[in-house]
């Protein structure tokens, strides 16, 4: 069962036979953190990340530098218990000027695995008003760019311990982004 940390008032709630427990008031501010290339990519908000419960952050990304230098910006939020195992759905509010990018942080393709970085993904459209999406596990998909010599070990729920959310932005020009997230649910079967 998934207790996202906080001293606020938890409930179950049953949403097209998922069962999911939230925080159903606010998102907690220690799961959640940003991150930008060392290029000159920023991330833009006022007072803390995290908000009167939700998050609202601008980006601007700067264009690609080179082959070898690219540029990033990320919206992360850590799992309280760094794992999606027995989690089937991701529901997600959230208003972005652009499509918004769920990435799957998996170890296996990371840092600590293999580098190549080639995550699983699904995008959700650029949204003008608060939307709430909810996304099957089972949608999300490795990236075109995926390295050939990255060697697919399948989506390990277990291995998976944040989810970054990324303003679609293209590396050739970079650009600027406004993305507020105002309610993030884990959803079991």
């Amino acid at each position: 069962m998934m207790v996202f940390r906080g001293g606020f008032f938890l409930a179950g709630m049953v949403l097209s036979g998922c069962v999911s427990v939230t925080d159903t008031q606010h998102l907690i501010a220690e799961d959640w953190r940003y991150a930008t290339d060392p290029h000159g990519s920023r991330a833009v908000f006022e007072g803390g990340l995290v908000t009167n419960g939700q998050v609202d952050i601008g980006f601007l990304r700067v264009p690609r530098l080179d082959k070898a230098n690219n540029s990033w910006v990320e919206l992360i939020y850590d799992i309280p218990t760094r794992s999606l195992g027995g989690y089937e759905s991701v529901t997600v509010t959230y208003q972005s000027d652009r499509a918004l990018i769920i990435k799957l942080s998996q170890k296996d393709y990371g840092r600590q695995g293999d580098k190549s970085y080639a995550h699983y993904q699904v995008t959700l459209p650029k949204a003008d008003k608060k939307t709430t999406h909810t996304v099957m596990l089972s949608d999300f998909s490795r990236p075109d760019w995926t390295p050939k010599w990255s060697t697919g070990k399948g989506m390990i729920k277990a291995h998976i311990n944040a989810l970054y959310f990324v303003p679609s932005l293209t590396d050739k020009d970079g650009g600027k982004a406004q993305l507020s997230i105002s309610a993030l649910t884990l959803n079991k079967k």
